[in-house]
């Protein structure tokens, strides 16, 4: 008998078997992606978002400059951000001692990798802006939050600019990536898919400590201001 000849390989049939159980594991690997892939907006579940009507032109002491624009992406980035945001805001706002902010909101209704492209560190890049520093924080919102943010310093030959914002993924705030990143798991795993916006305030001046701190005051004077269902669009809902 030739010995060699009956351990060459392992019988047709064996191989067969291993090949079906294989293509069952590909096809229900298929199945299960497709299964858990998220299908339901957030966004279409309650009143849809109006920025222009949900953020007041005056509040406190603040009221929008329209003498002074925000600064603007380029036509190119404006247009490629139209793509990828449903609905943009930005003004300036003056206070009575003579403070300026600049406001930005960029909303999305599927919040998605393409929304972290034109974060405020990739988009001033673009247009020249030096990122001298940059680093996460935090302020405590009048409802009881502690909002993380993230700040940064961005310089084009004079113009010093002093940057806060932060990112929502649904109901969850983040100043990182990795926090956006496992809330959209938080929600695909349930087959929901969630909205997001970018809220980014700075302003013109060397003194980058005070104008945190200034930021940190318009910003709680906005939230106040704004209804409680207005103002868990910009922060999650309260802390219960």
């Amino acid at each position: 008998m030739n010995m060699t000849a009956m351990a060459s390989g392992p019988p047709s049939d064996t191989f067969n078997y291993k090949a079906i159980w294989i293509g069952l594991a590909m096809i229900l690997a298929a199945v299960m992606a497709v299964a858990m892939k998220p299908t339901q907006k957030l966004a279409g579940q309650g009143e849809a978002v109006n920025l222009e009507m949900m953020i007041p032109r005056q509040f406190g002491d603040w009221k929008v400059n329209d003498k002074v624009p925000p600064l603007l992406p380029d036509e190119r980035t404006q247009g490629t951000l139209k793509k990828i945001y449903s609905q943009t805001l930005s003004r300036t706002y003056r206070n009575d001692g003579g403070g300026q902010v600049m406001l930005s909101i960029a909303y999305g209704d599927s919040q998605n990798d393409l929304l972290q492209v034109h974060k405020p560190e990739v988009c001033y890049t673009a247009q020249g802006f030096q990122i001298l520093r940059e680093f996460e924080g935090a302020f405590s919102a009048l409802s009881g939050e502690r909002i993380p943010v993230k700040r940064l310093l961005a310089v084009q030959g004079d113009r010093v600019e002093p940057i806060t914002y932060w990112i929502t993924v649904g109901e969850t705030v983040s100043a990182n990536s990795l926090g956006r990143k496992l809330a959209q798991l938080k929600y695909g795993l349930t087959g929901r898919i969630p909205d997001g916006l970018l809220f980014r305030v700075s302003s013109i001046g060397s003194d980058a400590q005070a104008a945190y701190e200034e930021q940190v005051e318009f910003s709680n004077a906005l939230l106040a201001a704004m209804d409680r269902k207005d103002r868990a669009r910009l922060i999650g809902p309260p802390v219960k």
